[in-house]
């Protein structure tokens, strides 16, 4: 049976962990599996609670400080050594019994990542509930990654697929978005959710504007990052061609004997040639640094899923 490993970030959920520890270990029972909790600079007894367990199966990643959901995930993962790695949050609110049934559904139906969806959430409306809703279906509308709920932490990757996200900053909300730039096949499935008892959330509607921001960063990313100037060189060239056709027009006004000096669109014309001179600038050098990236890393610009080959009859008839 392969490894299984389960990767929770905390903070601050000294209540929480010891009950989500027991309810794991219900869940997959018969299972080979290890628990990676990742506390996340926590200044409350979560550290200790853990220690006490005294729990083979648990290796515990404590961060020097808190750096963030994200970054914990990423350090989490990176400890994991399962052939399928699975995500889920410390507070109770997803349920571990999930994870059998996700497991099944990426295996029979040939999935890399099988996110969770939460039909029946049980947040306070305002505070979870519309933003969720908000970002949801933004990051729907401007990625085409149709899976149905991005804030839901439980999810179940090939290893592969997990050890090759690339998380920084706060981009865990887009991991369905790094795993589909690899070329992997996401699904999503209902989950159960539960309200949170111990604790306080750490979301709210500030973060809604993050979501907004990191949004255009992924949209950036899934389009341009490989080839920025194809980006950079369209808007470049229409401010250059826009500007060049405004300079243009003004000479021949100019020749005509019309004083040009300081109209506006005198200012806009030089605004957009220079503009577009910049764009262009931007594109090489993005151009150069993604050449840089790639080769100073040895890193190949694709993922090759399975390498196929065919053994001949006669090669087996000797």
């Amino acid at each position: 049976m392969e490894k299984l490993s389960l990767v929770v970030t905390l903070l601050n959920e000294e209540d929480n962990v010891v009950p989500l520890v027991h309810k794991i270990h219900e869940a997959l029972a018969g299972y080979r599996y290890e628990i990676i909790l990742v506390d996340d600079g926590s200044s409350d007894n979560t550290v200790k609670k853990i220690k006490d367990l005294n729990d083979e199966r648990i290796k515990l990643v404590i961060l020097s400080r808190n750096f963030g959901q994200t970054p914990a995930m990423a350090a989490g993962i990176e400890t994991a050594s399962g052939e399928y790695i699975i995500t889920l949050d410390g507070d109770l609110q997803n349920d571990p019994s999930d994870i059998p049934m996700m497991l099944n559904k990426l295996h029979t139906e040939e999935w890399d990542v099988v996110a969770g969806f939460r039909k029946n959430r049980h947040d306070h409306g305002l505070l979870r509930k519309l933003p969720s809703k908000i970002a949801n279906r933004m990051i729907r509308n401007l990625t085409g990654v149709t899976i149905r709920d991005y804030g839901c932490t439980l999810k179940v990757f090939r290893k592969k697929v997990a050890k090759n996200l690339g998380l920084y900053g706060e981009l865990h909300r887009f991991i369905p978005i790094l795993a589909v730039m690899q070329g992997a096949r996401i699904t999503d499935v209902e989950v159960k959710h539960f309200p949170r008892i111990h604790g306080q959330s750490k979301y709210g509607l500030g973060r809604t504007l993050k979501v907004a921001s990191d949004l255009l960063l992924m949209v950036f990313f899934q389009k341009y990052f490989r080839r920025p100037i194809h980006f950079f060189g369209p808007v470049g060239f229409v401010c250059l061609v826009i500007g060049a056709a405004i300079n243009l027009y003004l000479l021949v006004v100019k020749l005509f004997g019309e004083d040009i000096w300081g109209r506006p669109l005198l200012i806009l014309g030089i605004t957009l040639v220079l503009a577009g001179l910049q764009f262009l600038t931007f594109g090489l050098i993005a151009e150069l640094v993604m050449r840089i990236y790639y080769e100073s890393q040895h890193k190949p610009t694709y993922n090759v899923k399975e390498i196929y080959t065919t053994v001949s009859t006669h090669n087996q008839s000797r």
